[in-house]
């Protein structure tokens, strides 16, 4: 799925979540044999309930299907990001700075495609964005572009 049907969902569904008092933390398109999972995470004080998700789920289905954003079929999925929770926006890579990441990237940088350290920054530099990731003391250098994935890394105690 092409970037501008990711950000077609994100902006018809962000408006919906906040009306609700909630937050549109990430957004993920998976094409799969027969048809698409859009998985929408998000987030509020508190946390999400279950009927949260529900609720979300059911007048955004509509959504989708009246503005026919999605050619065939689709399973939309809606839920909490979990512990392990996705860092996609600008304001999540500010905000857990400090904190442990895992980042998996479209190319090898440095000759690595999936880091796991402390996320120590997010810059602009010559105008593109980048993630900083200090793993044992060595600071990568991330272009957000080249990011397929990012998230919080798992507390060690919760690892299995």
């Amino acid at each position: 799925m092409d970037y501008d049907v990711k950000e077609k969902i994100r902006q018809l569904a962000e408006p919906v979540v906040v009306s609700e008092g909630m937050e549109l933390i990430h957004v993920e398109c998976i094409k799969m044999h027969s048809r698409w999972i859009i998985r929408l995470f998000l987030d509020k004080e508190g946390g999400i309930t279950l009927d949260d998700c529900a609720n979300i789920s059911n007048q955004l289905g509509d959504i989708f299907d009246i503005r026919e954003v999605i050619n065939g079929s689709y399973t939309l999925e809606v839920s909490s990001p979990g512990i392990d929770r996705p860092i996609s926006r600008d304001q999540d890579f500010v905000k857990y700075k400090g904190s442990k990441v895992n980042i998996k990237t479209n190319i090898k940088i440095e000759g690595i495609k999936n880091f796991h350290g402390i996320l120590s920054d997010y810059v602009e530099e010559n105008g593109r964005k980048m993630v900083l990731i200090d793993i044992s003391g060595k600071i990568y250098r991330i272009p957000l572009q080249d990011i397929n994935k990012a998230n919080l890394a798992m507390p060690d105690e919760l690892k299995i």
